[in-house]
C-alpha cells in the first residue's frame, strides 16, 4: 500500500514537470508555418493604394482662421475675359481727315475723343453686312460708353442714295445708333480710303486710350471677342 502511494506521487511529479515545461515554452518563437505567414504580409507602402480616410480634424482646420502672424496665400482673382484676343500695339491710328460733318455729337474733330478707348466703325446704312452688326454695336455702346469709351461711326456711302445726310440721320434714329457719326464726303471718302489698304464695309478698329490701333476686324461676327477686347482696353487704361 505504501509502495503504491509512493509510485502515484512520483507519477504526479512527472506529470507536473511536463506541464511546467509546456508553459515555459509557450512564449518562444513561432513555428515555421506561422513565421512564413508573417513574412508574407504585404509591405506597409502598399497601403497607399487604398482610398485615404477622411480626416475630420484636418477638414475642420481648412476653414479655420490663420494663427496670429500667419498669412494665407491665395491666388488673386483674374478678371481677364477668356474671349479676349491678342491686342498688339500696331502704332498710332492714321490721321483722321476732314469730314463733311458730324452728327449726334457736339464734337467737330476726331481729336476731341482723345483719351478714350474708341470703337471706330466704317459703315454705310444700305449695307446688309453693316446692318447685321447693329445689335452688337448697340450692346457695346450700352455696356461701355462713358468717360472711358465711345463708339464712333464713320459713314462712307457706297451708293448715291446713301449720300443724303438726312437719310443717314433717319437710319441712325430708326436703328438706335445713338453714338457720334462722322459723315464722309461722298466723292473722296478720305478716311475710308486712308485707314484701309483694302476697303471693306463694315470694318471695326479698336483704338486704345493712347491713340494706338489695337484691334482690326473686317465684316460681321467675333462679337464676344470684340466685347472682351473693349473691356480689356478699358481695364488697361484704368490700371
Amino acid at each position: 500500500m505504501e509502495a503504491r502511494r509512493v509510485t502515484a506521487l512520483v507519477s504526479l511529479g512527472l506529470v507536473g514537470a511536463v506541464v511546467v515545461g509546456l508553459v515555459a515554452t509557450s512564449g518562444s518563437e513561432p513555428d515555421s508555418e506561422a513565421a512564413a505567414a508573417v513574412t508574407q504580409q504585404p509591405p506597409v507602402e502598399d497601403a497607399t493604394l487604398s482610398e485615404p480616410e477622411t480626416n475630420d480634424d484636418a477638414d475642420a482646420g481648412a476653414d479655420a482662421e490663420p494663427a496670429d502672424g500667419a498669412t494665407s496665400e491665395t491666388a488673386p482673382p483674374t478678371t481677364l475675359d477668356p474671349n479676349t484676343p491678342d491686342l498688339p500695339n500696331r502704332g498710332p491710328h492714321p490721321e483722321f481727315l476732314e469730314v463733311q460733318e458730324w452728327i449726334q455729337t457736339n464734337a467737330t474733330e476726331f481729336d476731341e475723343f482723345d483719351g478714350k478707348v474708341l470703337a471706330v466703325q466704317f459703315w454705310t446704312f444700305g449695307c446688309h453686312n453693316c446692318q447685321a452688326t447693329y445689335p452688337h454695336m448697340r450692346n457695346l455702346h450700352d455696356k461701355y460708353a462713358g468717360e472711358d469709351f465711345e463708339v464712333i461711326g464713320v459713314h462712307a456711302p457706297e451708293f448715291s442714295f446713301e449720300e443724303d445726310v438726312d437719310a443717314v440721320r433717319q437710319a441712325a434714329e430708326d436703328n438706335g445708333l445713338v453714338w457720334p457719326i462722322a459723315i464722309e464726303f461722298p466723292d473722296t471718302k478720305s478716311n475710308f480710303r486712308s485707314w484701309q489698304e483694302r476697303r471693306f464695309w463694315p470694318r471695326l478698329f479698336l483704338i486704345d486710350a493712347d491713340g494706338n490701333v489695337r484691334y482690326d476686324h473686317i465684316g460681321e461676327g467675333a462679337y464676344d471677342e470684340i466685347d472682351a477686347a473693349v473691356g480689356a482696353l478699358i481695364n488697361e487704361k484704368n490700371a
